[in-house]
């Protein structure tokens, strides 16, 4: 074990607030001793922090229009081979109901940036998804005015996800035409003072990206001392710019959230759809790795393929039952229990919610 690689972790251990350097050197961390240790020391910290509870949260992907075209997303305006689609409000009151019956604890209202949908369209949705069952709701809409935060947030909506995808300005606006970091800065700093509970995260892989820019990442989170931190590889997408560039790496993004874990110890991180489409276990190691949530895909079967942010999809070609009795048994598996809560963030200034 390198000696520098020794010392940032041993100052981690310690509960010491690291620094730029000592979150590049511990993403360096070599395969077989390093990475086993930084693995271990993440896995400790969940344990402490979340216990061994995974919590689920059923996301319903409900719009997949977009006004954006970024780089590296499928939804990108400008894909014509997409079949786009608004789920009907009924619809997604029936899917709220199953989730219900499953006994989940958060539903997540995702969908590109879709400006057919106005503040108050969004507030019902949120008003009906809630009148069906004690859920917690995270919204996951894209960037929207003050105004519509406020409106989301005064029908019921308890979360929202945000991710603010590279900390690296430049990269951010090149691969987010039209768009900017500071913009997207300023909308998680509103979500804030408006007392939702905030997620961010980051893509790790994205052509263009250095390991400094994946520190300035987690860094970024500690800053804006978020409530949930979505890490995930790039997948390119044969309908973007992006289409023949590398595939991000399944070993970099679990050191990633592997260190954010030791950072952001009592942030909510998730196993994302992505590790698990770039391997079969890929959620297992995240699990292992730091990682306490999983979003099962609960949208209905004959809209879940055009949801395509990225090709082959950890989930697509399943319906909702074949989805959810998948995720239960993996938690099973790796003797760990389903959450019967809402997952609210430990933060003592939520302590009301939990």
């Amino acid at each position: 074990m390198q000696d520098n690689f020794f010392k940032a972790l041993t100052k981690a251990a310690a509960g010491n607030e690291l620094t730029r350097q000592d979150v590049i050197t511990l993403l360096g961390a070599l395969p077989g001793d390093e990475e086993t240790k930084l693995f271990d020391m993440a896995d400790q910290v969940r344990k402490k922090h979340f216990g061994d509870e995974v919590h689920l949260r059923g996301i319903i992907e409900f719009s997949n229009y977009c006004r954006n075209d970024c780089h590296y997303c499928g939804l990108r305006r400008s894909n014509k081979d997409i079949e786009r689609y608004r789920i009907p409000i009924e619809e997604i009151v029936e899917t709220a109901k199953y989730a219900a019956q499953l006994g989940y604890g958060t539903i997540v209202l995702q969908s590109g940036e879709d400006s057919r949908y106005s503040g108050e369209d969004l507030a019902e949705i949120i008003r009906q998804v809630k009148k069906v069952g004690n859920f917690a709701v995270t919204i996951c809409v894209g960037e929207r005015s003050r105004e519509d935060y406020e409106l989301m947030k005064k029908a019921g909506a308890d979360r929202y996800l945000l991710k603010h995808e590279t900390a690296d300005s430049g990269l951010f606006t090149q691969l987010r035409p039209g768009t900017t970091l500071k913009e997207r800065i300023k909308g998680l700093t509103w979500l804030k003072e408006l007392g939702y509970q905030v997620g961010s995260g980051n893509i790790v892989g994205l052509p263009g990206q250095t390991m400094e820019t994946l520190a300035d990442d987690i860094l970024l989170l500690r800053a804006l001392d978020v409530e949930m931190a979505g890490i995930g590889p790039f997948i390119p997408h044969q309908q973007t710019p992006l289409r023949d560039s590398k595939t991000g790496d399944l070993a970099l993004t679990l050191k990633t959230l592997a260190v954010a874990r030791l950072i952001l110890p009592q942030t909510h991180l998730p196993a994302t759809t992505a590790v698990g489409t770039l391997h079969p276990d890929g959620r297992k190691m995240a699990l292992r790795c730091g990682a306490n949530v999983i979003m099962p895909n609960l949208s209905p079967a004959s809209y879940r393929e055009k949801y395509q942010i990225y090709p082959e999809k950890a989930g697509s070609k399943e319906n909702a039952d074949e989805s959810h009795e998948k995720i239960t048994s993996l938690v099973k598996e790796m003797g760990r229990r389903i959450s019967t809560g809402q997952g609210h963030s430990p933060k003592d200034k939520f302590k009301d919610e939990r």
